[in-house]
């Protein structure tokens, strides 16, 4: 039986998942996040509009930080574009984590295969 996990994204990721741009979300490894093995689903909700997407989990890369997740994950496929990849930085995340956060719990790579529109 698949577990499913919700979770809430802004317009702009939200989008680059649903065009198949995006395909890894990048999370605190917090209790929430330690819940989700792959093969799970996880249902994005567009905190704009509400809209949703299911994806299902395909591999889960675990680092104790951003600055060692950046150095080891492709940038494109975690949200970035050709323009701004090159002024991509860790500190990027701190917007969302703190490090001191990051050094709590460490931080995830969920890597993504997309299902598609989600309807209860």
């Amino acid at each position: 039986m698949k577990t499913y996990h919700e979770m809430k994204l802004k317009p702009s990721p939200f989008e680059k998942i649903k065009s198949g741009e995006k395909t890894i979300e990048l999370r605190l490894f917090d209790e929430k996040r330690k819940k989700i093995k792959e093969g799970d689903v996880i249902v994005f909700t567009n905190t704009l509009n509400g809209e949703k997407l299911s994806a299902t989990v395909t591999k889960l890369h675990n680092f104790d930080s951003f600055a060692d997740l950046y150095q080891a994950l492709p940038l494109l496929k975690c949200g970035y574009t050709a323009e701004d990849v090159d002024t991509a930085h860790p500190s990027d995340m701190e917007q969302y984590y703190s490090s001191e956060e990051q050094k709590n719990y460490g931080v995830v790579g969920i890597e993504i295969s997309l299902q598609g529109e989600f309807t209860d």
